[in-house]
């Protein structure tokens, strides 16, 4: 509340009119006194011709003194006739809506005020100031006219005042709420309260207050009911709704200012107690010491940990200033506060969350892996709607060298976020992952803890790399101690062996990457968000090794593109014959082992400016190291051509089978393991219950040993997908019929005859689209996963969708006329 009259607004711009004698005798009218006081002036009779002076955004009430500023053409016009007059008045009344710039009667309140004009001050050519005195309500009874200015009759309106003891007692409440408010508003100056004391009419009490409350706390539509209320009990009560809002939130505002006034305070001691306790121990010889605990309490105060860390910390700081520097205890306290000191408890990096911007990163750094990028700008879609989303927890599964550790440190960059890396291969003791105790000589944190504190952030990018190549031992299970780290619902507390107090790892977004799901506990599976990272094909290798691998290796090697220009050609040549993996990581060896062969010229003297073709990368890296995979596609009956899968991704899995006279006995080589001596033994089987349809000897198997070998035998093999290829080789050969050598197949078979799903099909896929093959039988079971397919490659591979085993023999054997050629 302001103690002085605010000023008004009567607004626009105008010129002088001139005005018949009638009008202005209206402004002077005949005065007498009466009321309360020597200003109180009271109307005798009634006004049929009022000049009316609109206000815009204020309220005038009676005894108030109020500076009004003029400035449109009416208001302008009637002020220009006031000029030279005394003792004239005029009727203030408000709008109903401020943004009316040349208001009508029916934009006016019907109530308003009539006010003794006491000075008018010129400030420009069609602008005036205008001082008024409130003398009493007066009411519009019926409008006279617009121009040059408004004008109405009116009747003066008597306050209805029944002096009894509620009114008395609504006054004093009154009285004693807003000398409250000023007290609690050190702005006044300290005289202002003294004025309520000298206004006993409680209806008087009322306008004074309401009529000096400020915009910002009583609008013109809250005031407006005050002016019309002619009852001073129901006045009274109006306003004191307006003030008790106002008293509260001073109370409020008090009272946190005075919590902060104690807490101050309270700081103040400590510090000169600290400043004293510093003197002493400067006498004592032992300042330097007390300085790097006074410097470590003030990191960890920076560091704004939990209420329950920051009691941790100064029960720990009590501890190590009664142990002398020496000794062992003090140095694993000091190292203990200096982790908590370093932790990002309340530092985080501000995220980026512009789905625009998060789409363009990822294309930046990586082609293709479009559901990958699909995740990662939804997870930034939600968080732009929800800033306080729990960090996804992703498992990127797929072979070596296609991106899925770069992709963590892709998503950081493009969300503005700390990397960190975590390496999990080979870990096989759980304090690397929870930490020691610091009952330990030379205990330290987990893995996951350290990271946080190299990222300097709560909500960084952490990248658990390997997480199925971990494993257990006497000193415990990494894998079970991940269970907490990677559950949304209990990360928010995690709490390791070393800090022993909660950690919120809610905020962080773990990407975890394997080769396989072969090793991972269902339970931390269950955890994560698999998504499938499949290889590249050719095309998609030859599009990286130019956007991507090429210019990096040149940039490496001190090296342009225009000294060393490499073609699509040369990068083909290079995936075809001098790499053989899903990915492209042997690829940009052999980009660089080109790049150092042109940097050895130049180092020589030579002037470089090639351009790299097959026959340029063949004379730098030799003969082929590769040969087309369709060599190996025998044209013999008795072999089929399987698909696997790895964990260095899909490729041709050769199924050999032979007879020879015997006994009956089926032997297996080639590194099986027992899953794929089940399948062996079924598809054996299966060709003996099957012998009649395939006109055999139903007695042939008696007179024979039959042998099923797989080549490569180098890495064991195992996995139920290579059923069917087995089978068909076993009845190519019983048949004595070649199986056609463009034909893949893959999928498990059972003991009835049905073809059941198997597993990274997309795998399978690529690898029979890298060799040639366009034909490929896939289980009908696996239609969904062909959703997934990139567009060419369904384009280029004929897919066959088989339920049952007699579907497989009829698209798989050669013709006759190819058989005997």
């Amino acid at each position: 509340m302001a103690t002085l009259a605010r000023r008004g607004d009567g607004g626009g711009e105008g010129q002088t009119h001139d005005t018949s004698d009638s009008t202005r005798r209206a402004f002077r009218g005949r005065l007498s006194p009466m009321g309360h006081g020597p200003d109180s002036l009271r109307l005798e009779g009634k006004l049929d011709a009022l000049p009316i002076l609109p206000l815009r955004n204020s309220v005038l009430f009676p005894t108030s003194v109020v500076p009004i500023n003029v400035g449109r053409p009416r208001s302008v016009r009637l002020v220009q006739d006031l000029l030279g007059l005394e003792r004239a008045v005029v009727g203030v009344v408000s709008q109903l809506k401020a943004d009316t710039s040349e208001p009508t009667f029916g934009d006016l309140y019907r109530i308003g005020t009539l006010a003794r004009v006491v000075k008018v001050i010129r400030l420009g050519p069609t602008n005036y100031s205008v001082v008024l005195n409130g003398l009493g309500r007066i009411e519009i009874t019926e409008p006279k006219g617009l121009e040059p200015y408004m004008r109405a009759q009116v009747n003066r309106l008597e306050e209805c005042t029944v002096r009894d003891v509620e009114i008395e007692a609504l006054g004093a409440t009154l009285r004693e709420a807003t000398r409250e408010v000023l007290e609690l508003m050190p702005n006044l100056p300290r005289e202002t309260s003294g004025i309520l004391d000298h206004v006993r009419d409680p209806g008087a009490l009322s306008d004074l207050i309401v009529a000096n409350f400020p915009p910002s706390q009583a609008s013109v539509a809250q005031k407006q009911p005050v002016l019309e209320a002619i009852n001073v009990k129901n006045r009274v009560k109006l306003v004191l709704a307006l003030v008790a809002p106002q008293l509260e939130l001073l109370r409020v505002r008090q009272e946190i200012s005075s919590m902060v006034d104690a807490e101050v305070t309270r700081s103040q001691r400590e510090q000169m107690l600290r400043q004293q306790l510093s003197s002493i121990r400067e006498a004592l010889g032992e300042e330097g010491e007390e300085d790097e605990l006074e410097l470590l309490r003030m990191r960890i105060l920076a560091a704004n940990p939990p209420d329950e860390v920051l009691e941790v910390a100064r029960k720990q700081l009590r501890r190590i200033q009664s142990m002398p520097s020496q000794s062992g205890e003090y140095n694993v306290t000091r190292t203990y506060l200096e982790w908590l000191a370093d932790l990002p408890w309340s530092r985080k990096t501000d995220d980026n969350f512009d789905v625009s911007l998060v789409r363009r990163c990822l294309d930046e750094d990586h082609r293709g892996l479009d559901k990958i990028k699909k995740r990662i700008v939804e997870f930034s879609a939600v968080c732009q709607l929800r800033r306080d989303m729990r960090g996804p927890i992703l498992l990127f599964v797929g072979p070596p060298g296609v991106g899925k550790t770069s992709l963590g440190r892709s998503i950081a960059r493009a969300t503005g976020r700390a990397y960190e890396r975590i390496a999990l291969g080979g870990v096989r003791d759980e304090a690397e992952i929870r930490g020691h105790r610091r009952t330990y000589v030379g205990a330290l944190p987990g893995r996951i803890i350290k990271a946080l504190k190299r990222a300097k952030a709560s909500n960084p990018v952490l990248v658990l790399d390997e997480v199925e190549k971990m494993g257990a031992d006497t000193r415990g299970d990494p894998t079970s101690a991940l269970l907490e780290v990677l559950d949304p619902n209990q990360n928010d507390s995690f709490c390791d062996h070393y800090i022993e107090v909660a950690v919120d790892l809610s905020k962080v977004l773990f990407i975890a990457t394997a080769n396989s799901l072969n090793g991972i506990p269902a339970a931390l599976l269950d955890r994560m968000e698999v998504i499938k990272v499949p290889g590249y094909t050719r095309l998609e290798k030859i599009g990286i090794g130019m956007e991507f691998l090429a210019p990096k290796q040149l940039e490496e090697h001190g090296l342009t593109s225009e000294r060393l220009e490499f073609s699509e050609e040369g990068i083909g040549a290079l995936v075809d014959h001098y790499t053989r993996e899903a990915g492209v990581r042997s690829l940009e060896r052999q980009i660089g082992a080109i790049c150092r062969s042109a940097a050895v010229k130049m180092a020589s003297g030579t002037e470089v400016y090639d351009e790299v073709t097959p026959e340029y990368v063949e004379g730098v890296l030799g003969s082929h190291k590769f040969t087309a995979v369709d060599a190996e596609r025998s044209m013999r009956a008795g072999v089929a051509t399987g698909l696997s899968s790895s964990s260095v991704g899909g490729q041709l899995l050769f199924v050999e089978a032979s007879k020879m006279p015997g006994q009956g006995k089926v032997v297996l080589t080639g590194n099986m393991r027992n899953i794929m001596k089940e399948s062996a033994a079924t598809a054996v089987s299966y060709v003996r219950s099957k012998a009649d349809e395939l006109h055999l000897d139903p007695k042939w198997i008696k007179d024979i040993d039959l042998h099923l070998h797989i080549p490569q035998h180098g890495t064991p093999r195992d996995g139920p997908s290579a059923g069917v290829a087995m089978f068909a080789a076993v009845a190519s050969l019983m048949l004595d019929c070649r199986l056609r050598n463009d034909v893949a197949m893959t999928g498990e078979i059972s003991l009835r005859g049905r073809v059941l799903e198997v597993q990274d099909l997309t795998q399978k896929l690529l690898a029979a689209h890298r060799a040639g093959i366009r034909h490929v039988l896939v289980p009908e079971r696996n239609r969904n996963d062909l959703l997934e397919m990139p567009g060419h490659i369904k384009d280029d591979l004929e897919i066959h969708l088989i339920s049952s085993m007699s579907e497989v023999l009829p698209l798989v054997l050669a013709a006759p006329d190819q058989a005997n050629a």
